[in-house]
């Protein structure tokens, strides 16, 4: 018995002084200031669970049903409404409050600071008010486009039979309606929580959005898996994409620092009534996929394409042999 107390004893101590030695070396890893930089603590940043929360009461208002079971008869649904909305309001003000100080205080705004005077800070808990209620006022505006978006989805997949299934069931339509509620706080400069909600939702569905990019209504994305779209596209009306679209940049201008210069037109713009085929890559800034057109799958495009073009890559050529025994 005293042989394994002194074991233990002896493994307890080499555990707590391996302990010790790995927070002595770890310690001077993190930055514990105000500061923007990669070895921050994030100490009173957004919290993502509340932000997740937040962005899940949303939907779960602008889709009742389609992020948790609910039965809710006509006459109690403004109640339900109301709920949702002030617990929507719990969930995202105080982390709104927490990311807008990020306008002055990121990495991108002190090196712009350089070349322009940087502006004032802002009361952050005032205009966390303002910008939750802005989003709010926006809600019925958003709930129009989604119900577009399901139009579309049902209208353009014979396999959908309900627009209950398209509601419940589609990953494209949680991407969507995602970032719809992304980009309207992306378009009042809120840092950070924007990006938070996209990439929940790139998690849950494959599909990744940035919340800058700019979709008009009708917008349906078939199978969802793999798609990419980046900040500074812009896209109309009645775009159907197919799973593993990219519609990227082609490259990346480079400050005087050897830097991605940010805040410029890097990525596509696609007008109303275009159908992208699945795994086509679309890139730059100033391509242009002019309206009616149909880009095949697979199709690699770094140019404008007019109006009612068609554009299809020419393959290897197949061989079926019939009844052939193989090589």
């Amino acid at each position: 018995m005293k042989k394994k107390t002194a074991q233990s004893f002896c493994l307890g101590h080499a555990m707590e002084r391996c302990l010790c030695e790995a927070v002595a070396r770890l310690r001077p890893l993190y930055h514990d200031g105000p500061e923007d930089r990669p070895d921050s603590l994030l100490r009173d940043y957004p919290d993502p669970l509340e932000v997740v929360a937040g962005l899940e009461v949303l939907i779960d208002l602008l889709f009742p049903g389609r992020r948790r079971s609910t039965d809710i008869s006509a006459d109690e649904l403004g109640v339900f409404l109301t709920r949702r909305l002030s617990t929507a309001w719990r969930h995202l003000r105080p982390e709104l409050e927490k990311a807008l100080p990020f306008r002055a205080r990121g990495a991108a705004a002190r090196a712009e600071a350089r070349t322009r005077r940087p502006a004032p800070a802002p009361n952050a808990r005032a205009e966390s008010f303002a910008i939750i209620r802005a989003l709010i006022e926006r809600l019925p505006e958003i709930r129009k486009l989604l119900i577009e978006d399901v139009k579309a989805a049902y209208e353009g997949d014979p396999a959908a039979l309900t627009y209950a299934e398209v509601q419940l069931a589609y990953p494209g339509l949680l991407a969507i309606a995602s970032h719809r509620l992304a980009h309207e706080l992306y378009a009042l400069d809120v840092p950070i929580v924007p990006r938070i909600m996209s990439e929940w939702t790139h998690a849950q569905t494959g599909v990744d959005i940035h919340p800058g990019a700019r979709i008009g209504h009708g917008f349906f994305i078939d199978h969802a898996t793999g798609v990419v779209i980046g900040e500074t596209c812009r896209i109309g009306h009645r775009v159907k994409l197919y799973q593993g679209v990219t519609l990227g940049a082609k490259s990346f201008p480079l400050d005087a620092r050897g830097r991605p210069i940010k805040h410029i037109q890097r990525h596509p713009t696609v007008e109303d009534d275009v159908v992208i085929y699945a795994h086509a890559t679309i890139l730059g800034g100033d391509t242009v996929i002019g309206h009616d057109s149909t880009i095949g799958g697979n199709v690699w495009l770094t140019k404008s394409v007019p109006p009612n073009s068609r554009i299809l890559t020419e393959g290897p050529r197949l061989i079926i042999r019939e009844g052939a025994k193989a090589d």
